[in-house]
């Protein structure tokens, strides 16, 4: 599947699904021949193709085509959690289960970034670190900056601890995208991303979300769904 909001506005995706598992640790060297049928599949041919070692931190990795780790695949970065690049023949990706992709777009100034914002990721604010990066990196202004909140797991199915809700004491918002249902308490990935992206200064009319759920699509990877042999869907962006 991908996202049309972003093809309108010039962002080449793609997010893979239950076709692949892009977990390297149980797939192995599969994995290459994964990302070279999703580059086949978009019909492009990137310089170089960027992905991290996700670890649930705030960290973000600027790409500029010659740094990062060599990997199986293209480079990656260790104990990061997003990347940004200004370079339009570079290609960025992330892996997902049930945490959320979420893509920045500045349209003006011509910076991409694509986080993995999990309940930690967001917990730390994941969202508002990348766009703080490209605002002082790249003199970026919010206004002029798109986002899209790709599939994650919905609100009725992702049951958390009173401990989780307790790590958003600081957010004076919690309650919209908390809620109690049966007597435990329920997160919504979406509601949650969206909050902090709208606190810091994306406009509402220039977001997007995606309405499929990882746990209900049964065309998508959840780990909450498959348990412990979970696979990793994937979403591959690039300026066009």
């Amino acid at each position: 599947m991908k996202s049309d909001f972003l093809e309108n506005n010039g962002i080449i995706n793609l997010i893979s699904g239950i076709e692949y598992s892009l977990s390297y640790a149980k797939e192995g060297e599969k994995v290459k021949d994964y990302v070279d049928d999703i580059i086949k599949r978009l019909k492009i041919n990137p310089h170089e193709i960027y992905s991290c070692k996700q670890t649930h931190t705030d960290k973000i990795a600027y790409c500029h085509g010659k740094n990062g780790d060599k990997f199986i695949y293209g480079r990656n970065f260790k104990d990061t959690d997003g990347l940004i690049t200004d370079k339009k023949n570079l290609a960025l990706l992330i892996k997902f289960a049930d945490c959320t992709p979420l893509v920045l777009y500045d349209k003006k100034r011509e910076v991409l970034s694509i986080i993995h914002s999990g309940w930690r990721g967001a917990n730390k604010k994941i969202p508002e670190k990348a766009l703080e990066k490209m605002k002082r990196e790249f003199k970026s202004d919010p206004k002029d900056i798109i986002a899209y909140i790709g599939p994650s797991i919905d609100i009725e199915n992702y049951e958390v601890g009173e401990e989780v809700y307790e790590e958003f004491k600081d957010f004076n918002n919690r309650d919209k995208f908390f809620k109690k249902i049966g007597g435990t308490w329920h997160l919504s990935m979406v509601d949650v991303n969206k909050e902090i992206l709208l606190d810091a200064g994306i406009e509402e009319k220039n977001i997007d979300k995606s309405s499929q759920s990882t746990y209900v699509n049964l065309n998508l990877h959840s780990a909450r769904r498959e348990g412990k042999a979970y696979g990793l869907n994937s979403m591959l962006v690039m300026m066009r």
